[in-house]
């Protein structure tokens, strides 16, 4: 008995083996589809899968070619008494609820790629497109879309991509960073682009009038700022009153590891606090969508925000 419970605890002292008992619990599915929602190659994948299958806490069935795994039902005695206690711990944990909604994606590709000759050729049409005519018309798509006349300052432009792809459908865009090296970088991308103006200023501290614009935007930004009052309040200065701040970024996540490896200085953020900071630098929350996971992405899941001056 102490050695079987020994063993069962040992299996989950692996967090990869953990999160596979998480999404296999709700759902069966292959070693291709957990390595694409767990983000691990295929042979880790298969390693932990088989110390789980050898200890009784995964079962495995066949179906021609293919292997479904899903969490054993029964689990041995001791492992569902740990079960119990673990898995209700783990599923509040924001790696695993990533895990999560990158199963709900793979599985819903599965269903896509099951469908019959049309289905088949419409899942492959955006791989197809992609070879076809890569993926930088959307961008400019969208742009098009906006009001004409805006005014636009993107925040941390780094290497300028976005800002190309605003400036044919708007007034004016400023990009602003403090690093000369990207800088570079962006005047070549937007050489020939007369209603763009590249600006190097740190983010406390913006090298722009106020009221000068009536959209600014922070993509991928805001996790690398020490103390987000400064920055938001400058955000809030150069717009002008019922202007709009965009902010692209990371929800919230437990990757320790970034801030050491990335030098991020926060952990992503929640709705809430997030709103609270925009708050206090004088905007008013609109909007905030969390975006749809990528099956193909390394990194935590991201949310798209709006605030209003």
């Amino acid at each position: 008995m102490d050695n079987d419970l020994f063993a069962h605890l040992s299996a989950l002292s692996e967090p990869l083996r953990a999160r596979l008992l998480c999404a296999l619990e709700a759902h069966e599915l292959t070693v291709g589809e957990l390595a694409r929602a767990l983000q691990t190659p295929q042979s880790t994948i298969s390693r932990h899968l088989k110390q789980l299958l050898e200890r009784g806490w995964v079962e495995r069935r066949t179906v021609g070619p293919a292997s479904f795994f899903r969490l054993a039902n029964p689990l041995p005695p001791e492992a569902e008494r740990l079960w119990a206690v673990v898995g209700a711990d783990l599923g509040g944990c924001a790696s695993f609820r990533e895990d999560r909604l990158r199963v709900e994606r793979v599985l819903a590709q599965r269903q896509i790629d099951s469908r019959a000759f049309f289905g088949q050729h419409a899942a492959s049409w955006d791989a197809l497109r992609g070879e076809m005519f890569g993926a930088g018309f959307f961008a400019p798509t969208v742009a098009a879309m906006l009001p004409p006349g805006l005014r636009v300052a993107d925040l941390g432009c780094g290497t300028g991509e976005l800002i190309q792809a605003l400036a044919p459908s708007v007034a004016r865009v400023v990009g602003v960073d403090q690093e000369e090296a990207m800088l570079a970088v962006a005047r070549q991308r937007v050489q020939g682009l007369e209603n763009v103006q590249l600006l190097r200023g740190a983010l406390e501290a913006l090298p722009l009038p106020a009221a000068a614009v009536d959209i600014a935007l922070c993509m991928l930004v805001l996790h690398h700022v020490d103390d987000l009052g400064p920055v938001l309040c400058e955000a809030a200065r150069v717009l002008v009153s019922g202007g709009r701040l965009v902010v692209l970024d990371m929800v919230e996540h437990d990757r320790q590891e970034y801030r050491a490896t990335m030098g991020h200085r926060h952990l992503g953020f929640s709705e809430e606090g997030l709103a609270a900071a925009a708050r206090a630098a004088g905007f008013t929350p609109c909007s905030w969508h969390r975006l749809a996971p990528d099956p193909t992405a390394l990194g935590p899941g991201l949310f798209l925000a709006v605030y209003v001056r």
